[in-house]
């Protein structure tokens, strides 16, 4: 059975298979993977790339999606997070793909016998984000040995940043963070905003997780553009062949400015397509066993 929790616990080369196999559907290949299943889409928290993008991918491969809407669902009965799985698993669902607030929710789940492939966990993980940042980046510059990525903005709230993180570093690539000192996380290697428009190949922007605050942010919108922003004096600062990316969503005006959303370094739009890509890889490896 082909889980997808996270990455940490996938080789190199699995890595790669799956990204080889994305490409793949980037140029068009096709495949009926899931003619004849039904994969259930249980998102506990909100979504509009990975739960459509993922729906996109079971449809593309030949299948069925069944959504689940938490808000109407028996789990305001008293039903725990368990048995609502359990629920789709008993109805026939061949897959389902789960994205929960809390980290790890998956260690609740084992002895659920469908595949589950995660679309997020709380702070923690967020494999198939990262997998499509990867496929975005390698084919920009075809590699990842050497090249220097700086990722912006609230590290700590960040499962892409921490996906990220970790992946990047075991493919070769020099990983840096930066950001205001209340989002920074202790272990990563942290340079100054703009001395990393200056050097790095990818600037990857995150979003202020406000709905992870414990409380009000220190610094304003206002100061947090200025300071960490991206705006088009810093987009034209940055080195020939870098590219800006971005998980999305995106406020606009604060770190990243409007007209730096579709620029010609941007590559956020092209992330989104990619998404696609390679949820069809992971569904079709999922199902495929």
């Amino acid at each position: 059975m082909k889980n997808l929790f996270d990455l940490s616990s996938l080789s190199v080369e699995e890595i790669n298979a799956i990204l080889d196999r994305a490409r793949q559907f980037a140029n068009g290949e096709k495949s009926d993977a899931a003619k004849g299943k039904v994969v259930a889409s249980l998102f506990f928290e909100p979504s509009t790339r990975t739960q459509n993008s993922y729906s996109m991918a079971v449809m593309r491969l030949g299948g069925q999606v069944i959504t689940f809407n938490s808000e109407v669902s028996s789990m305001k009965k008293g039903e725990t997070f368990y048995d609502t799985v359990k629920v789709f698993e008993a109805l026939g669902c061949d897959a389902a793909i789960i994205r929960h607030s809390e980290n790890e929710y998956y260690k609740q789940l084992t002895n659920i016998k469908m595949p589950i492939l995660s679309g997020g966990d709380g702070t923690g993980n967020h494999p198939t984000q990262s997998l499509l940042d990867l496929l975005t980046i390698k084919q920009e510059f075809g590699k990842f040995e050497g090249l220097k990525v700086c990722i912006v903005g609230d590290i700590i709230h960040s499962r892409v940043a921490h996906t990220d993180i970790e992946v990047m570093q075991r493919l070769g690539m020099e990983v840096y963070t930066s950001g205001p000192d209340e989002f920074k996380e202790e272990g990563f290697n942290y340079i100054d905003f703009d001395k990393a428009v200056k050097e790095m190949d990818v600037i990857m922007l995150l979003r202020i997780q406000h709905e992870r605050l414990s409380g009000e942010m220190i610094m304003t919108k206002e100061d947090y553009n200025k300071q960490f922003g991206l705006n088009m004096d810093r987009v034209n600062a940055m080195k020939p062949g870098a590219i800006i990316m971005h998980p999305a969503p995106f406020n606009r005006g604060v770190e990243i400015d409007d007209d730096c959303v579709e620029c010609a370094k941007s590559r956020i739009f092209k992330q989104m397509a990619n998404g696609v890509f390679v949820r069809m890889a992971v569904v079709e490896r999922a199902l495929k066993g």
